[in-house]
């Protein structure tokens, strides 16, 4: 029993050693940086943020690429927030690359978010921002809702597109009835053709057979007058007698 506690104190000692050796070490002091020279510049900012949107004033940041970003990302926060009331509480480091992590904890009317200020350091310019993101702090249950809502929209999609596809593929079995409907409007369509050509080429044939029997009734009557042509002679009507 006693070997199984030294173990278990072994693993603890190094784990927390690990932990320790892991901790990220700041280098304010070495870039100058001062708690009130985070504390008014962080103010400042968010005051400033927060004036923009109450004013609509948007456009006129537009140009700065890193303001417009930030600007857009504190208005909607500010509809989860409730409205911005005050700074609850300033945290910051500064890595050996003069790269300044800012992480404020702002109250809102509603709920409170953190904002996050990246800021480089350069030696003509000092710590410039290049972004800052505001995030509302949402409660665990409020969290699980926003699951479940995003799980039950996908599962609804999913099934509305199998519903779909289902459909399409149901439609499929009306094809060959709709193809065999107009072949066969198409196999009438030629039979009505086909008996009309049948009536022209009939026609055309009785008229012919008109034509040679007007002859020859015509040439009979002449021969019956003692006529030698049949020129002046002319058949109006034939009437056949069954």
């Amino acid at each position: 029993m006693k070997k199984w506690l030294l173990i278990l104190g072994m693993i603890t000692c190094l784990s927390t050693a690990v932990a320790c050796g892991q901790e990220e070490k700041d280098y304010s002091e070495q870039y100058q940086v001062t708690r009130e020279m985070v504390e008014s510049y962080v103010t400042q900012e968010i005051a400033g943020m927060d004036e923009i949107v109450k004013q609509g004033a948007q456009e006129y940041v537009a140009e700065d690429a890193v303001m417009s970003n930030s600007v857009k990302s504190w208005e909607s926060a500010l509809a989860d927030m409730g409205g911005y009331q005050s700074i609850k509480d300033i945290s910051y480091i500064v890595d050996e690359d003069g790269i300044m992590t800012i992480n404020v904890a702002v109250e809102g009317a509603k709920r409170d978010a953190e904002v996050v200020f990246i800021l480089e350091y350069s030696v003509t310019k000092g710590f410039e921002a290049t972004s800052v993101t505001t995030t509302p702090e949402f409660t665990f249950g409020e969290l699980m809702t926003k699951a479940g809502l995003n799980t039950l929209m996908g599962m609804g999609t999913v099934f509305v597109v199998l519903i779909l596809i289902s459909l399409i593929i149901s439609c499929f079995n009306f094809i060959p009835k709709i193809q065999a409907a107009f072949s066969k409007k198409g196999k009438k369509a030629e039979a009505s053709v086909d008996n009309a050509v049948a009536q022209i080429v009939e026609n055309e044939a009785v008229q012919e057979d008109d034509f040679e029997l007007v002859a020859v009734i015509a040439a009979a009557i002449a021969a019956s007058e003692g006529a030698a042509s049949s020129d002046g002679y002319v058949v109006r009507s034939i009437r056949r007698i069954r």
